[in-house]
């Protein structure tokens, strides 16, 4: 017997958080029945759906690295006809963002089916370290360096900078290039990470995700992420 957000994020439906959501939202039917109770526990025997839809248990896992686009956004699906992530992968597997970037951000973002790999590289516990590329209005001075190495206040909260470096320094166009490593995921972390310095994002870019990079893709290119990859994925737990 298992928990049933469990086996739904197993099937590939989605991630474990996601699928938490749908219980709760009275989505799901196990034989035919709405259960909500997230300690709700199946065998391989019940039926399992998601808005009437059968949940299949033996869907093989595939796994991508894109580098996403400016105005895209990090969806399954878009109620305003908006490109999506999704929409930019050739395959028929039910695959879907790990995490998210904004809709002007671009850079790396994995997508999948594999439930459980999901919510690996997406729980704070694990601590994946993501790289990012901002460009910013104004020369970034060094006490503002200084206060980015020994980390931000953002809502309350301490928010721990790995790594910052300076890449570029445009004084005629009055604009910085920071390259910034963070190992949290809250939303709008980088753009709040300036505003509290009083700088304005004008460009952001993720280059790593974890040892992934996007060096070799061009934007809105996207290859499979291979079985070695997958295990030093399944290796940052």
């Amino acid at each position: 017997m298992e928990r049933l957000q469990k086996v739904i994020a197993n099937s590939g439906y989605t991630s474990r958080r996601k699928a938490e959501e749908l219980i709760i939202n009275n989505r799901v039917k196990v034989n035919g029945e709405v259960v909500n109770t997230l300690g709700f526990k199946v065998s391989s025997n019940d039926v399992i759906t998601v808005d009437d839809e059968i949940i299949s248990k033996n869907e093989v896992k595939e796994y991508y690295l894109l580098n996403k686009p400016r105005e895209v956004i990090c969806s399954v699906t878009d109620d305003k006809n908006r490109k999506t992530v999704v929409s930019l992968i050739k395959t028929k597997a039910r695959i879907y963002p790990v995490g998210r970037l904004d809709y002007n951000t671009t850079g790396a973002i994995i997508l999948t089916n594999d439930g459980n790999l999901a919510n690996i590289l997406m729980h704070p516990k694990h601590k994946i370290y993501k790289t990012y590329v901002a460009k910013i209005n104004g020369l970034l001075n060094e006490v503002d360096f200084k206060k980015l190495r020994k980390g931000i206040i953002i809502d309350d909260r301490k928010l721990i900078i790995d790594y910052v470096k300076v890449r570029k320094i445009d004084k005629l166009k009055n604009t910085s290039l920071v390259e910034v490593t963070i190992h949290e995921g809250r939303n709008h972390i980088i753009k709040k990470l300036f505003e509290v310095l009083g700088y304005d994002v004008l460009k952001l870019t993720r280059t790593k995700f974890s040892f992934l990079t996007v060096d070799d893709l061009k934007s809105g290119e996207y290859r499979p992420i291979s079985k070695e990859e997958v295990k030093e994925l399944y290796n940052l737990k």
